[in-house]
């Protein structure tokens, strides 16, 4: 066996298993209904090394919405290396929304699904916060850059599409509501133009 095969071989490490498990779990079946043990149960490792790793279930929940949202931001990035026109880069934000739409998010917004489950002000709710905030500036940027009018209102209606597009398509399918939020998405940038 050759080191590669057995680096390949091992486990992930235990935090990655752990966060790995929860963001399954908390995704498809809520983050209160999902409890520590079966966290650990499903990330194979032991109460000691959860502790250790996210000091309790909290800082797992953090750390989930964080993955999520660098899953988001890591969409623009890619986006942004196929082109640096503004008017490029939205239409490829949209195509990567309604594909998240319809290949990833099936189970509707993880932020709005998190934040129907934590409704006081805390952490959670901040960072929910912080990242619709940078979500709707970057589309506002975008719009800006693009040289749309009023680059805050087309901000404003595409979060709203992709957030009703979430909910859409796990209530009537994601192969129906990924096209129509697309779609709806490009009308409003299309009203927008200058």
């Amino acid at each position: 066996m050759r080191i590669s095969d057995a680096a390949s071989a091992r486990p992930a490490p235990a935090r990655q298993r752990l966060l790995q498990a929860a963001t399954e779990l908390f995704y498809s079946e809520g983050i209160h209904s999902v409890g520590v043990d079966r966290i650990i149960e499903t990330a194979g490792v032991t109460r000691a090394t959860m502790y250790k790793q996210f000091e309790g279930k909290e800082g797992l929940v953090l750390a989930y919405l964080q993955g999520e949202d660098q899953g988001l931001r890591a969409l623009f990035t890619k986006a942004a290396q196929s082109s640096d026109d503004p008017a490029v880069l939205l239409d490829l934000v949209i195509t990567g929304i309604a594909d998240d739409i319809r290949d990833r998010h099936t189970r509707g917004c993880p932020f709005v699904n998190a934040a129907a489950e934590y409704p006081s002000e805390g952490p959670v709710r901040e960072l929910i916060a912080d990242h619709r905030e940078w979500f709707r500036g970057t589309l506002e940027q975008l719009a800006a850059g693009a040289g749309l009018s009023e680059p805050a209102d087309v901000a404003a209606s595409l979060v709203l599409l992709r957030d009703a597009a979430l909910v859409g398509g796990y209530l009537d399918g994601q192969g129906r509501v990924a096209p129509a939020f697309a779609r709806t998405a490009r009308d409003v940038i299309a009203s927008h133009r200058r």
